[in-house]
């Protein structure tokens, strides 16, 4: 089990809730001593690289600009830096075709897609389809629309609310449908709403607990793992 302190590290905002996409994916796909050859996009702070290179496979990280001056502190950190390259790389133009066994995003489809561009959520997860080998895999989590009270407050509160475009739940199955096998869940629903971590933290331990009681298509998180046959 890792410590708490790498997986906030790893995950960084509304640990709570986005670390239950961690879990996911151990409990489904074996990365460990794998030497696997990954791809994290939309990296930003390269945590998702970090969680890859410390289970000893090879990654780039990458955004649509290099994430080095951003991530490489934190790879530094946990001494991975030889585990990780950095590279500029557009979602929607990965340029690599069957190269990857692991790809790993976390919550940039609402923003590639902003602004009314919806067509843009399939053609990213397409060009991931293209950009992985035979049997590999995508790990995904990402932001829902989830409820009408999200809707609300994120125009009202979050300063890009209004240009992001969240993946609706009714939309998964036709964005992710160029891949054969997709297993997902959700999660979250309060935890949205802290202004800050300490405030998610405790929002996200009332999610824990009010988990049961909140329909899957109203959590505002979604995270999975996409095999290519």
């Amino acid at each position: 089990m890792m410590n708490k302190d790498l997986v906030t590290d790893i995950i960084e905002w509304d640990i709570e809730n986005w670390s239950k996409a961690l879990s996911f994916w151990e409990k489904n796909v074996d990365i460990r001593n794998k030497e696997y050859n990954c791809l994290e996009l939309g990296s930003r702070g390269g945590g998702l690289s970090l969680w890859l290179a410390t289970n000893n496979n090879t990654v780039i990280c990458s955004d649509l600009e290099s994430p080095a001056n951003t991530a490489s502190g934190l790879h530094l950190k946990h001494s991975v830096q030889d585990r990780i390259i950095y590279e500029s790389i557009d979602a929607t133009n990965i340029g690599y075709q069957n190269k990857f066994d692991i790809v790993i995003f976390k919550s940039i489809i609402g923003g590639i897609s902003g602004n009314g561009k919806n067509e843009l959520k399939k053609k990213t997860i397409d060009e991931i389809y293209k950009s992985l080998k035979p049997n590999g895999q995508l790990l995904f989590a990402e932001n829902l629309e989830a409820s009408y009270l999200h809707i609300l407050l994120r125009k009202k509160f979050v300063k890009w609310g209004n240009r992001w475009n969240y993946l609706k739940y009714n939309e998964i199955k036709e964005v992710f449908s160029s891949f054969s096998e997709v297993s997902y869940d959700t999660t979250g629903f309060f935890g949205a709403f802290g202004r800050n971590e300490k405030q998610r933290r405790f929002l996200g331990k009332i999610d824990g607990l009010t988990r049961i009681f909140i329909p899957k298509s109203k959590r505002y998180i979604v995270y999975g793992v996409a095999r290519k046959s």
